[in-house]
This record gives structure tokens, C-alpha cells and sequence, in this order.
């Protein structure tokens, strides 16, 4: 059996937040003002692959999916969604979210280690998980072998900079209680060369880098400055 990624704690301090993902201005209003932007972003390079309706008939993994934000935006879109995450209360909430929405999304509990297929899925996706894992080279490895030859694999995440740990750590959990406390820990944040090295290693090629920023208004925007917050996308040999 494959060794676990997912950390203890984390799992369950998602969990503990299961009962209210879905409330836009609960404890992930962040994640729900960022969600779109990030959505967009990855349904835009998967347009250039797959024509003008990106998803439509797609096989998508989302990996550390919590309680389907991202999920169910992809399954609106058309793909075919597979949700994985290594916490149960998460997911219960997920299944039963998607249910009242009529999507039928294939929601399983655990990490992608578990998967007993591999290459299956045309595209891969990770938002703002890895910083929360506990091996990551395993992890991307493993999100690495969930990728059919040619397939995309999309991570969110934040960089480890000065200004991340005054911004996304301070800031938002402290400061502006836009998180949590304890929802990070800044020395788990990755920097994009570090992400890049690491998706290199498990046999993938990076093919596109882009920050993301939140303005006054709490609307999310792409921009060039991956200094706090980033997305990366990498490609698998086909």
C-alpha cells in the first residue's frame, strides 16, 4: 500500500470546518471569492488543448477537493469529476451538496496514492493542498501517475516570501480574520521553483506560471506576481 501524504491534523482541521464550506461568507469565503479566477484560469489552458468547450467530456481529478468547490465548478462546465479528500466529514458534506445541485460527481475518500488506476484522467487538479501534505514528492508523483500521456496537471498554492507570511498569514488570519487561525503554516508554503523542481521529478513538464491577487473589493484577478499567491500548470509526455 502506498504511504499516506495527507497529515493528520490538517485532515482534521478541515473537517472541523465541514459544516460550513458551502456558506460564502463562513470560514472559506476566501476560497469562494477565489474559486471562479482559478477555474477560469485552468478551463482557459484547457481550451487551447481541447477546443472551445475545454471540459465537456473530460475525466477531472480533483485532489484534496474538501467539500467540492472546485468539483462542482468543473462538473458545471461538463467534465466528468472524480473528488478525492483524505477527510470524511468534508466529503459527506461534498456528496450531499453536489446531490441537491443534480451533479453527479464521483466523490471518494483518501489521497491520490489511492487511486488503483492510473493515467486515466485528462486533467489533474490541486488547489491549495499541497502546503497542507506531508510528503510532497509522493504527492506529486502520485498526481503525477493519475495523468494520461499528454494530460495537464493543475496546482494552486502559496509562495513562501516575506510579504506571504505578512499577507496570507498574518493578515487574513490575524489581522483580517479572513481564515482561521492555525489554517497555515507559513514553512510549508512553496515557492515556485521548488513546486516547479518537484514536478520535474515526477516526470511532468512545466508549461505555465501565473499569480493570483486579491484587490480591495475582494474580487481575485490573475497577474505576473506570484509573490503570495500562484497557480502552475505542468504537462505529461504523451
Amino acid at each position: 500500500m502506498a504511504e499516506a501524504t495527507a497529515l493528520g491534523a490538517e485532515i482534521a482541521k478541515f473537517d472541523a470546518l465541514a459544516a460550513r464550506w458551502w456558506d460564502p461568507n463562513g470560514p472559506m469565503k476566501p476560497l469562494h471569492r477565489m474559486n471562479p479566477v482559478r477555474i477560469g484560469w485552468i478551463a482557459e489552458r484547457l481550451a487551447r488543448a481541447h477546443g472551445p468547450q475545454p471540459l465537456a467530456g473530460l475525466r477531472v481529478l480533483d485532489v484534496g477537493c474538501g467539500a467540492g468547490l472546485a468539483s462542482e465548478a468543473l462538473a458545471r462546465l461538463g467534465a466528468d469529476v472524480t473528488g478525492m479528500d483524505a477527510a470524511p466529514e468534508a466529503l459527506q458534506v461534498a456528496r450531499a451538496h453536489a446531490e441537491a445541485g443534480g451533479l453527479a460527481i464521483d466523490y471518494r475518500l483518501g489521497g491520490p496514492e489511492d487511486l488503483a488506476e492510473a493515467g486515466g484522467y485528462d486533467a489533474v487538479i490541486s488547489l491549495e493542498v499541497i502546503e497542507h501534505v506531508a510528503e510532497r514528492g509522493a504527492f506529486l508523483a502520485a498526481l503525477a501517475r493519475a495523468a494520461r500521456p499528454g494530460g495537464k496537471v493543475f496546482l494552486s498554492t502559496l509562495n513562501r516570501t516575506p510579504r506571504s507570511f505578512v499577507m496570507a498569514k498574518l493578515g487574513a488570519e490575524y489581522l483580517l480574520r479572513l481564515l482561521p487561525i492555525g489554517t497555515h503554516d507559513w514553512r510549508m508554503f512553496v515557492t515556485p521553483a521548488e513546486l516547479g523542481a518537484g514536478l520535474r521529478g515526477a516526470g511532468l513538464r512545466v508549461a505555465d506560471v501565473a499569480g493570483m491577487e486579491m484587490g480591495l473589493s475582494g474580487a481575485w484577478r490573475i497577474t505576473r506576481d506570484t509573490g503570495v499567491n500562484y497557480l502552475m500548470m505542468a504537462e505529461k509526455s504523451a
